[in-house]
């Protein structure tokens, strides 16, 4: 399709002229005999791909009509003719915006030449413009299939986690639910610490594997009923280094493994495996102690029945400063009880919370399993 070129002039000898010149090149032509002609015939909606403008003409100059047209027609280059030779007028109309200048008189080959660099021009922004929207489109497409990838993969290791972590409350069958329960407690707190989503993510990953390594330790130890000796406490002890161990190696969990490897810690660096203290613990790790105490306290085991969630708070408010963060005990406190309850409906873990009153006492157990 050949281009489209509206020739503005008040002479209309010169518009003939021109428009005759181009014409036998094979572009097609339209003539405008002033300045708010051509600008009427251009917000009419007509599409040219070049514009030649006299420069001086009565109502609106060259370089008022370039000033009106070159935002809204950006990719239409114009082309200033005019008979004043002074070149400071045509710096100042390509300053405005102007393609090029021809100076009256001119040859046909240099009017050819001129309108044959600028169309050049003009097809090449548009290509390179084109070229650009369809990079970016096909950069987001790109983008959007592989965040998606991402996704699909990281549901795909969540989906693996929630079945080792069920599988491990069937190794335990005591402790049965509780992963699920102590992981929703964990990332509960931790919104409510105003944590960033992708921090509570990895802060559930590792409250839901925190006994991973649990797997790696025998039946009889892990299930025995009655109290454990020195030896088999120092056996069972060894379930964190152990979970660490399985999870560090996958990259997807590194930071999780740090909360597995902690999760037993206390905030007065009297717990195990390294005796950390304060904010050498890893909040995440900080954040599930309560959790898995709160969740401890307030589940049925075979030596006790599940104790009110008035208990459990009362717990962890005294042990605040030794077991526990008391910048997150301070978070949990403010914590309404519905929170839990409702959490705990949804898990379906052991019924409700129960409400007072407490039922007679019996020896507290500040971790799932009443083990270490």
């Amino acid at each position: 399709m050949p281009d489209r070129i509206l020739v503005v002039d008040d002479e209309e000898p010169i518009r003939e002229i021109v428009a005759s010149m181009l014409g036998t090149a094979g572009y097609v032509c339209k003539q405008a005999a002033s300045g708010m002609e051509a600008l009427a015939i251009l917000t009419s909606g007509e599409e040219f791909e070049l514009m030649l403008s006299d420069l001086m003409m009565a109502e609106l100059d060259g370089i008022g009509l370039l000033e009106r047209t070159k935002e809204r027609y950006p990719d239409m280059p114009v082309v200033m003719v005019t008979a004043v030779h002074d070149i400071s007028v045509a710096l100042a109309a390509i300053r405005n915006g102007a393609y090029d200048y021809l100076l009256k008189p001119f040859e046909r080959e240099q009017l050819l030449n001129t309108v044959s660099r600028a169309l050049e021009n003009r097809r090449l922004k548009v290509e390179n413009r084109t070229y650009q929207t369809n990079l970016e489109s096909l950069v987001k497409a790109r983008t959007d299939q592989l965040q998606q990838a991402l996704r699909d993969l990281e549901r795909s290791y969540d989906i693996t986690l929630q079945a080792l972590g069920d599988a491990l409350d069937l190794k335990d069958r005591e402790t049965e639910g509780h992963s699920r329960r102590v992981t929703a407690f964990t990332m509960a707190i931790a919104r409510a610490m105003g944590l960033p989503p992708e921090e509570v993510a990895t802060i559930a990953r590792g409250a839901f594997l925190h006994d991973i390594g649990k797997m790696a330790i025998p039946d009889k130890i892990l299930n025995k009923p009655g109290k454990l000796d020195d030896n088999e406490t120092a056996i069972m002890r060894e379930h964190c280094f152990k979970g660490y161990q399985i999870v560090k190696k996958i990259p997807f969990l590194t930071e999780a493994s740090d909360i597995i490897y902690s999760h037993q810690e206390r905030f007065d660096g009297t717990g195990y495996p390294r005796g950390l203290k304060g904010k050498e613990i890893p909040l995440g790790a900080r954040i599930f102690s309560i959790a898995d105490t709160l969740d401890a306290i307030t589940s049925d085991r075979v030596y006790r029945r599940a104790r009110p969630m008035s208990a459990a708070r009362k717990e962890i408010l005294d042990w605040s400063g030794r077991q526990f963060d008391p910048e997150v005990v301070e978070v949990f406190m403010q914590m309404p009880d519905e929170i839990f309850e409702e959490l705990r409906r949804a898990i379906g873990g052991q019924g409700e919370i129960p409400p007072p009153p407490e039922p007679p006492s019996d020896p507290l157990a500040r971790s799932a399993s009443g083990k270490p």
